[in-house]
Parts: structure tokens; C-alpha cells; sequence
């Protein structure tokens, strides 16, 4: 064996002889891990509730297969910790059919929105509107690729909240629209604003 070879294989064996002691209660703990990953990847399709009461039964027995150890009693409390943070929003997507469960899913959906959205315009980069209209446009693709909408379907929609919805997009738009106008022209755009600021402090 080349002598380079020979001293990390050296270096390797005194880290690991070193840090046995710690590896049965590291396994321990990794076995909690893909245990809590198992369940929450769900799957046979089990409801918000199973899922949840099936996460409070893996929570009570990770702290008692804890108690022996103070290490164990650590990695627990800070598993414990971190699902207390989340809370009841690690389960809020079991409500919903097709949602994306985590963060690499919810990625690929925004990239495969991407990809889509750049093969329709021909630029390089998405739109800078999809930072504005992604609210909408996000949903509104997933949903059609599931189910193919009807004109019919789509003049049934409630009025009063596309009313609210497109009144978001608008406080989203507006910022964008003041920001490309200074740009256009600054002198203008601040002139504007001392004029608006001086007729606000005269009197009525």
C-alpha cells in the first residue's frame, strides 16, 4: 500500500478506536431519525390523525429509550425541541392531497414552474413577475396539470375572493411599478415626493 494510503488508513483506525464509545447511542439516535422519517413519508396514505398519533407514540419512546443515558437524554430533548418548533404545521399537508411534503419537494416544484415558464417565454431565468404573481401562477399550474379546468368551472369561481387575491398582487406589484420609475427617471420621481410631501404639511 502506498505510504500516503497507509497513514490515513492509520489516521482512520485511531478516529474511529478513539470514537467507539459514542456509536451505539449515535446508532440509537439514527434509528429515531429514519423511524421519524418513515412515518412521516406516510406510506400507506394514512390521515392527518394516524400520522400524527403515530409521531406522539415514536416522541414517548424515544424519551424512555433515552432515560439510561445523559447523551441519549440530549439528542431526545433537542428531536423533541425541533418538533415542538414546527408544531402542528409538520402534519398541516396530510390535509391536502398532492402537496408537496418537504423542502426538496416544494424545490423541484418551484424548479419544474421554472423550467416550464422559461421554455414559454425563451429567456434564461424565470420572469421577474413570478416573484410578484407566484402566489397564483404556483397553484394554478400544479392544479392544472392534476385536473384539466373547464371554462365552466372557472366562471364559477368566487368573485369576492378574486377580488382579494388580485388586490395582493397588486400591493406585491405596486413596490416594483415606484421602483422602475425612480430608475426611469429620479429627478421626476422625487420631485414628485417633495411636491406630495409639501401639500400634506399645508394646512387644510
Amino acid at each position: 500500500m502506498p505510504a500516503p494510503l497507509s497513514r490515513l488508513q492509520h489516521a482512520v483506525r485511531r478516529a474511529l478506536d478513539a470514537t467507539a464509545p459514542l456509536w451505539p447511542e449515535l446508532a440509537i439516535g439514527q434509528g429515531w431519525l429514519v423511524e421519524a422519517a418513515q412515518i412521516l413519508a406516510n406510506p400507506d396514505g394514512a390521515d392527518r390523525a394516524t400520522v400524527e398519533a403515530r409521531y406522539a407514540v415514536l416522541l414517548a419512546d424515544l424519551q424512555e429509550e433515552a432515560a439510561p443515558s445523559a447523551s441519549l437524554q440530549a439528542m431526545a430533548a433537542q428531536f423533541v425541541k425541533v418538533t415542538v418548533s414546527y408544531g402542528p404545521l409538520i402534519f398541516t399537508g396530510y390535509d391536502v392531497a398532492d402537496l408537496p411534503r418537504t423542502n426538496n419537494d416544494l424545490e423541484q416544484l418551484f424548479g419544474g414552474l421554472r423550467h416550464q415558464l422559461r421554455r414559454i417565454t425563451g429567456q434564461k431565468n424565470a420572469p421577474a413577475s413570478l416573484v410578484v404573481c407566484g402566489a397564483t401562477r404556483l397553484p394554478a399550474a400544479v392544479a392544472s396539470q392534476i385536473h384539466p379546468f373547464t371554462a365552466a368551472e372557472l366562471a364559477s369561481a368566487d368573485l369576492e375572493q378574486w377580488r382579494i387575491v388580485r388586490a395582493r398582487g397588486e400591493q406585491r406589484r405596486w413596490p416594483r411599478v415606484l421602483g422602475r420609475r425612480f430608475r426611469q427617471d429620479p429627478d421626476a420621481y422625487l420631485q414628485a415626493l417633495e411636491e406630495r410631501l409639501i401639500k400634506l404639511s399645508l394646512p387644510p
